[in-house]
């Protein structure tokens, strides 16, 4: 009953992985690259995307995406958004009747516009809960304490999720808002690259603090407009997730607005690094999103179009700053 399969071994993967086998769970972390698979079981290493961490021996590492979930209870899904739903589909055919899901993905599928529970949820009947939050895995996997959000729309199984995921450095609160939780983790990474854009460009701290701010209302915005709870998006996975993924240099997409707001160019940034940089494709979706709900957004909009328009970022600086004027809390 205690037996969890961690399905993608990148930093948060590994992290949450050894985290849970540290609690004396059986957990089974699955690789999607073979050769990866093999170093990790040679050395206890992951190479690619937490080399300075050793990874348990009572963790079983495998490819074979059958052995990892066949017997699981539990499946703790962290597989870059956009690869979900392909994953998926091959996890779905080998799962025991009473398995849960439980996303820590942060991202917005493109073209259906859904966030990755109701992905899960479009292919299976099985129950999904939602774990998001402030939570850099290098932090964690030092045992630096933080708090998380763990929302599913049972209440029963929130509760039971709660204690399997709390430690006394990684403090878990249950919600019931998975869609707000969801939204919050995924916009925040889009508005994090805008805020690195401006540290690159040298723009200060005010810029800083006043692009946060503007960008959780644009994500409260949206997150109503689309049935998300106000509340939701003043708690871990609104306001504490904004927070550190714009501020932290450990954020892959602040550093990557950084790097943009110098000059670089998106392709080489991209190809220099191995991990996803979620908000890269969500400020697609999100644009996408807040076009089909008739929301502005117009963080969201700059970003997309430096990203996927190559709009120079001091062009998107300037058309942003000289919109007409508003009351701050206008609809």
């Amino acid at each position: 009953m205690s037996y969890i399969a961690v399905i993608g071994a990148g930093n948060w993967g590994t992290t949450l992985a050894s985290m849970l086998t540290e609690k004396g769970y059986d957990t089974c972390l699955w690789v999607y690259e073979e050769a990866l698979c093999e170093e990790i079981n040679r050395t206890r290493i992951n190479k690619d995307y937490l080399p300075e961490h050793k990874i348990p021996d009572s963790i079983l590492v495998t490819h074979d995406i059958k052995e990892a979930v066949g017997k699981a209870r539990y499946i703790l899904s962290v597989v870059p958004t956009q690869f979900v739903r392909g994953v998926f589909k091959d996890v779905l055919q080998y799962l025991r009747q009473d398995a849960v899901i439980i996303s820590a993905s942060k991202g917005i599928e493109k073209k259906s516009l859904l966030t990755v529970s109701s992905v899960i949820k479009g292919l299976t009947d099985h129950k999904v809960a939602v774990l998001s939050g402030p939570s850099f895995a290098s932090e964690v996997m030092r045992r630096l304490p933080t708090a998380v959000t763990l929302s599913c729309d049972d209440a029963p199984t929130a509760l039971l999720l709660q204690e399997i995921f709390n430690t006394a450095y990684f403090r878990v609160y249950t919600h019931d808002d998975t869609l707000g939780v969801e939204l919050g983790g995924a916009l925040k990474n889009v508005i994090a690259i805008a805020s690195g854009i401006s540290d690159g460009m040298g723009l200060g701290y005010n810029a800083r603090a006043a692009l946060i701010t503007r960008g959780l209302a644009e994500i409260k915005r949206l997150g109503i407009a689309l049935g998300a709870k106000d509340e939701t998006f003043s708690g871990l996975s609104g306001l504490g997730d904004l927070i550190l993924t714009c501020t932290g240099l450990l954020s892959r997409n602040y550093s990557l607005g950084i790097k943009l707001g110098q000059g670089m160019k998106l392709g080489d940034i991209l190809s220099a690094t191995k991990s996803v940089v979620e908000g890269v494709e969500t400020s697609e979706s999100a644009y996408e999103l807040s076009k089909k709900c008739n929301v502005q957004m117009p963080i969201v909009e700059q970003v997309y179009m430096v990203i996927h328009a190559g709009k120079e970022p001091v062009t998107a600086l300037r058309e942003f700053m000289n919109r007409s004027l508003k009351t701050e809390f206008h609809a």
